[in-house]
């Protein structure tokens, strides 16, 4: 597993601060790998889920430190959703 991806379990694991999230949502980061939530489990996993959000390493990583917001990444192209919108809108407020 890359650092990048061990990176973003981590920080993904800390905002949910243990909380359960009700779908499944993947990030897709670009040649590093996947990262998946589902309920309370943020895994290095790149199996099917809810949504699916693309994005490179850069734009990843500012979403996770607050630097990019993902409503405008989305926007401008920099990510890309594949799957329910809802979910992603559900997720946007965890990566607040």
């Amino acid at each position: 597993m890359s650092e990048i991806i061990e990176h973003a379990v981590a920080a993904l694991k800390e905002k949910l601060g243990g909380e359960s999230f009700p779908s499944s949502v993947k990030f897709n980061i670009g040649d590093e790998g996947a990262v998946r939530i589902e309920g309370t489990e943020v895994t290095a996993d790149d199996s099917e889920a809810d949504v699916t959000l693309s994005a490179d390493v850069e734009t990843f990583q500012g979403i996770l430190e607050g630097e990019v917001n993902p409503t405008t990444a989305y926007m401008t192209g920099k990510l890309q959703l594949e799957g329910d919108m809802g979910v992603a809108m559900k997720l946007a407020s965890l990566l607040a």
